[in-house]
């Protein structure tokens, strides 16, 4: 297999990931100027990223009575402190304006007699958005001076001098010519670089092993790229520690906060008892309580649903039928509605998500990343959880403005030729290697397995200690030297190759934070059996990262007080 085709394209601003956030970056810097935008997408725009699916409700929304403060303040203590609330606040000044701006564009937002939007909970409006997605996507299509590259895979980021001048990547798609198949690579320029590829999946084994190990709540299909990408090029990270664990239907994987929200079903043991009061009720806290009462012998663990009205029947059904058939189906399989049988629930595999924890890019007030010319929004960027799919329209219009404020400021760095020719000669190295002993399935298995056993997963009950840790660390780097000897027959499995690769790097970074925060501040998000409890005194602060001669530095920093603004001085 070879790259017969080597294409240098130059934009004004390059946009890596056609999800949400990167989608209504590319709106906002549209609206407001005339610079040109080229967005890279590994898969296709219209369908791509965690509102492939679809949605049911907006989970971030400032309802009336409430004000942006207040989703501050409720993000904060989900966290347990450790957020940005610079990040939050100008995040939340936005949901509702993003909101009421995908709604011009189309989507269906339920209200109710009087013309307000129907919310269920504190924080949530209903909405019909099971096409979501085609409705940003036809938005981006239709503007001026935008290149959308689909079936694009970015593998690295060009950087020189701690400036980013573009990045690499190469067309998933190949040609053929005289019968002989080949494929295209890209060296894209471009003045600024947004990052918004969303956080990283299986890396931990989940609870659908082999074959069905990408039955996952979060897209598999979001590896940790742009993690593992601002890794390599020595960019800050922040709060990997703060993993998250989606609390889920059993089997189905299909979400609890319309059976919890939307019908008020309460957590009950097999004895009946109520038990997320026990616990508490912060995200960490429901995973937590629900393990602990298997442990106990007091499992299996439910969502309450026996004894809700027909018409509740019918709602979630509904619900569930547009944003995880699966559930809807078992219901209809089963011959029981919700009404007749709670819904067994258990907690999923840990992943990577800035849009539900603080995990990601180290970035400024302002979707700075600590790499000159490199924005982050969305599930890739740090500090700011419970984003969900707002809170990352929100975080690409505030990337977006500020691309557009710095742009003018651009100076041109000279490109290395060398860097060039290595990146093409291991896009080259894989394609025509011998045979290896090991398939790309194989070592991601693997790493999945090393996680699950030795860096807190399902197996162990979401729990580590010091010598696991220390295991799971040499065992990553064994794998990942393996990695580089693995072959792709077509460009498809080199894309396969990268993504374990991402994985891999993803992995280390998250077993150094492990290590590094020495409490126990999030039971089963970061459960230490060596430092059992939370340790205020010492640990209420960030653990932060960054890659030096190929090894992971620890960077402890204070909190950033609520009421200011954060700039990178060092």
């Amino acid at each position: 297999m070879q790259i017969k085709k080597r294409e240098t394209l130059n934009t004004d601003i390059l946009i890596i990931g056609g999800g949400t956030a990167g989608c209504y970056a590319a709106l906002t810097i549209a609206e407001k100027s005339g610079y040109s935008v080229l967005i890279a997408e590994k898969a296709n725009i219209k369908r791509s990223g965690c509102l492939a699916a679809g949605v049911n409700a907006i989970n971030a929304y400032i309802v009336d009575g409430r004000k942006p403060e207040d989703y501050v303040d409720y993000a904060k203590k989900d966290a347990d402190g450790i957020v940005r609330e610079d990040l939050l606040l100008t995040m939340s000044e936005g949901l509702n304006r993003v909101t009421e701006k995908m709604e011009k564009l189309g989507l269906v937002i339920l209200k109710d007699e009087n013309g307000k939007y129907v919310a269920r909970g504190n924080r949530n409006i209903k909405i019909n958005g099971e096409n979501i997605k085609p409705i940003l996507a036809d938005a981006v299509k239709a503007l001026p001076d935008c290149t959308i590259l689909n079936r694009v895979n970015i593998t690295d980021f060009y950087v020189e001098n701690n400036t980013i001048c573009g990045a690499y990547g190469f067309s998933i798609d190949e040609t053929e010519e005289n019968g002989e198949k080949s494929g295209t690579a890209y060296l894209i320029k471009a003045k600024k670089v947004l990052c918004a590829t969303g956080g990283a999946a299986g890396l931990y084994r989940p609870n659908n092993p082999g074959f069905s190990r990408h039955k996952m709540w979060y897209p598999p299909f979001n590896t940790g790229a742009g993690y593992a990408m601002g890794i390599k090029a020595g960019a800050e990270m922040t709060t990997f520690e703060m993993r998250f664990i989606a609390l889920r239907c059993k089997d189905t994987i299909a979400p609890t906060g319309t059976l919890a929200q939307g019908v008020g079903a309460k957590q009950v043991n097999s004895l009946g008892e109520v038990y997320e009061t026990k616990y508490g009720l912060t995200t960490s806290e429901r995973v937590y309580g629900t393990v602990n009462e298997n442990i106990e012998g007091r499992g299996p663990c439910y969502l309450r649903t026996e004894g809700i009205s027909q018409e509740q029947d019918e709602d979630l059904k509904k619900a569930y039928l547009n944003m995880a058939p699966s559930q809807t189906l078992k219901w209809i399989e089963s011959g029981k509605n919700p009404s007749e049988q709670n819904v067994e629930i258990e907690g999923t595999e840990p992943y990577i998500v800035g849009g539900h924890t603080a995990s990601g890019y180290w970035i400024d007030t302002e979707r700075r990343t600590t790499v000159k010319g490199l924005y982050a929004a969305g599930d890739v960027a740090g500090g700011a959880p419970q984003k969900y799919v707002t809170g990352a329209l929100a975080e690409g219009e505030i990337a977006g403005l500020t691309v557009l404020k710095d742009i003018g400021n651009f100076k041109a760095e000279e490109l290395s030729e060398s860097d060039v020719e290595n990146h093409k000669n291991e896009v080259l190295n894989f394609l025509n290697g011998e045979n290896s002993r090991f398939t790309t399935e194989q070592i991601e298995e693997a790493m999945q397995t090393v996680m699950d056993s030795y860096g807190g997963g399902i197996k162990t009950n979401y729990r580590f200690n010091e010598k696991q840790l220390k295991i799971a660390d040499e065992k990553i780097k064994q794998l990942y030297s393996l990695s580089e000897n693995l072959v792709a027959s077509d460009f498809q499995e080199l894309m396969y190759i990268y993504e374990l690769r991402e994985r891999l790097v993803v992995c280390r970074s998250v077993i150094a934070h492990l290590k590094a925060r020495k409490e126990t501040r999030w039971h089963s998000f970061a459960e230490n059996l060596d430092y059992p409890e939370k340790d205020n005194e010492n640990w209420n602060k960030y653990v932060n990262s960054k890659l030096e001669n190929g090894e992971i530095k620890i960077i402890l920093r204070d909190i950033v007080e609520g009421g200011t603004t954060y700039e990178h001085n060092n």
